[in-house]
């Protein structure tokens, strides 16, 4: 049986968890008691305020309240007001941080893999476990190698930020 990640896997540094998620399963069970479930392949990481990148760079505000709450909930919101994106919070309380899930297996791309999953802004804020209906599962896959560059559509946050290499995937070895 499958192992279920527990809230301390979520609690370590935001970079650390982007690149350990990679090849876990990410699990969603719909309204009808089906669940999917499909390898995680891309992530992007989100660090704090000074990351100017992170919507929590403005510091906490409604949106960004869920930042700041405990590691291993979900932050989910509405972008350009068509996709919902799906974010896993992570590192200690009142650090606002969290992992952009940009990639599946099944799925490429945010939006697409919400949309396919039936992840909408009711998922925010839900608890990373089998009772709400959304969890990650421990997995490995070793015949791949992490790979990082800078995160997409990020340019708005100035030179710096738009390049650092937030942004995780598996290559082949």
């Amino acid at each position: 049986m499958p192992v279920v990640l527990k809230k301390d896997f979520f609690e370590k540094n935001t970079l650390k968890v982007a690149q350990d998620l990679l090849g876990k399963t990410l699990c969603v069970e719909s309204k009808g008691g089906q669940v999917q479930r499909s390898a995680i392949i891309e992530t992007e990481a989100y660090d704090g305020e000074a990351d100017l990148a992170c919507h929590a760079s403005k510091g906490k505000t409604q949106r960004t309240k869920v930042m700041y709450e405990d590691a291993g909930i979900c932050y989910v919101y509405l972008c350009y007001g068509i996709h919902w994106l799906l974010n896993l919070v992570t590192g200690p309380k009142d650090y606002p941080a969290a992992v952009l899930i940009r990639g599946l297996e099944d799925f490429t791309g945010p939006g697409r893999l919400t949309k396919g999953l039936g992840i909408d802004g009711s998922f925010n804020e839900k608890s990373l476990n089998e009772r709400s209906g959304i969890w990650v599962e421990d997995s490995s896959c070793s015949e791949f190698k992490v790979c990082s560059g800078p995160r997409i559509g990020v340019d708005y946050a100035g030179e710096h930020w738009s390049k650092v290499p937030y942004r995780f995937w598996f290559s082949k070895k």
